[in-house]
């Protein structure tokens, strides 16, 4: 596709990918209600979705892959090294700390895409831009603490001191590891994607991420063994939809688009998310929710505006 058309068809594909990527957390919540372990659930979701990758990479792509120099292999294992430490961090962060705090840290991830890009990949936002960049950040920060506060003749929230301190303060780390990993993960694609095909790309990355994630589900004493089949399903869904469909379809777009503005767009993953689990899981957005969701998509539509 040449670049004129596929700027045409980006707004389009930037909500598929939010639509998709959104599914995530329903097939994720399935999973577990079975028994399957988070760090055993992203595993398999990185092992499915390269399976299913690896006929059309090896038949249609295969000169391509041939021609990989060193240091795109290179770079290619370190992005998939990055997301599967992003995937391992803050699932694990949610062990240690509440889902809103985690979710507040992780989401700064576009601010150290934003932050970095100048020096690594000259790219620099406008004025508006920034903005926009700045009411996404909080939007997620808002949808995140939703779920910690609560109404009651007043709004309460949790003292700063409970989420700076003990198990929650290692819990708060891990979350904001998770959004530096998504950072290089994002760079790195920015890097690569200008001169490298999207399926071969992704067939390197996601494969180095799931080897990755393992050894790491090994090594935490879990097994990728003995779950039902209805399990294994909500997580080849997983692969095949939110990672493959979605993840795929943010690599596709850093092609065209700066790592930031791709960075950001990931924020409405919890506005579909939401309105997924409305219809799905029959649970009602709380006002915070739809609050947060109106800052991120504002952001957004700043951020992307000028382009």
């Amino acid at each position: 596709m040449t670049e004129p058309r596929a700027r045409l068809f980006l707004p389009f594909a930037i909500i598929f990918a939010i639509l998709a990527v959104s599914t995530a957390s329903i097939f994720i919540r399935f999973a577990q209600i079975g028994g399957a372990p988070s760090l055993v659930i992203a595993a398999l979701r990185l092992t499915f979705a390269t399976i299913i990758l690896t006929p059309v990479a090896l038949t249609q792509h295969k000169d391509e892959i041939k021609r990989f120099t060193r240091n795109e292999i290179l770079l290619g294992a370190f992005s998939g090294i990055f997301l599967a430490v992003h995937f391992a961090t803050w699932i694990s962060s949610l062990e240690y700390t509440s889902v809103a705090s985690s979710v507040v840290f992780v989401s700064t991830g576009p601010l150290w895409v934003a932050l970095l890009s100048p020096m690594l990949l000259k790219e620099n936002l406008a004025r508006t831009a920034m903005i926009g960049l700045a009411l996404s950040v909080v939007g997620g920060a808002i949808i995140g603490l939703s779920d910690a506060c609560i109404w009651d003749g007043g709004l309460s929230c949790p003292a700063l001191q409970n989420i700076l301190q003990g198990r929650a303060m290692w819990g708060n780390f891990l979350a904001l590891v998770g959004a530096w990993s998504v950072t290089g993960y994002l760079i790195i694609g920015r890097k690569l994607r200008a001169r490298m095909s999207l399926v071969p790309y992704i067939f390197l990355v996601y494969g180095m991420a799931a080897m990755a994630l393992t050894v790491i589900m090994f090594v935490s004493g879990n097994s990728p063994f003995g779950f039902t089949p209805q399990i294994y399903g909500w997580i080849l869904l997983l692969a095949a939809i939110p990672q493959l469909i979605g993840h795929s379809t943010y690599n596709w777009a850093l092609k065209y688009l700066p790592a930031t503005l791709v960075a950001i767009t990931t924020l409405g993953e919890p506005i579909g998310s939401a309105i997924l689990a409305f219809f799905i899981l029959d649970e009602t957005p709380t006002l915070a929710t739809i609050f947060g969701g109106v800052f991120i998509l504002t952001g957004i539509y700043l951020s992307s505006s000028r382009r």
